[in-house]
């Protein structure tokens, strides 16, 4: 049987549990992943937020995902840095060298912005243009978009 809060955090939207996590982090990290969820929603306006992988390791948080016919990145905190992990990233040219993290593997690519970090916002755009771009391409017909 659930309790109530657990209920209560269950019906709430992707982007309610989001803004939750920005304002309880209330520190930099929080800012910059504030920041890099704006940025996404800048370059694309149809995609879709989600929270997925709520367990109580991450205190029921989850982890914020962005999504446009399929994952785009997500975003994730730690105590140096805030990452965007790029689902599809080894497939993405990147040629501002935005990807600084995750480099070895053969699917995914992280960007990694630590305390004070700039960031090329344009190239941001671009990259999450591009992943847009690449999930649509990989869609199959007949499949629904999400």
């Amino acid at each position: 049987m659930q309790n109530v809060n657990e209920s209560a955090m269950e019906e709430e939207s992707p982007s309610l549990l989001i803004d939750a996590q920005i304002k309880e982090m209330g520190d930099w990290r929080g800012e910059m992943l504030a920041r890099l969820r704006s940025l996404i929603k800048q370059a694309d306006p149809e995609v879709i937020e989600e929270v997925k992988w709520r367990k109580p390791s991450n205190a029921m948080s989850g982890v914020p995902v962005w999504s446009h016919d399929g994952m785009i990145c997500t975003g994730e905190t730690y105590k140096n840095a805030v990452k965007l992990t790029f689902a599809k990233g080894a497939s993405l040219e990147d040629p501002s060298h935005l990807f600084n993290s995750s480099l070895e593997g053969n699917t995914r690519r992280a960007i990694d912005f630590p305390e004070g970090a700039k960031i090329d916002e344009e190239a941001l755009k671009a990259l999450i243009l591009a992943a847009v771009a690449l999930n649509a391409a990989s869609k199959k017909p007949g499949k629904k978009s999400s």
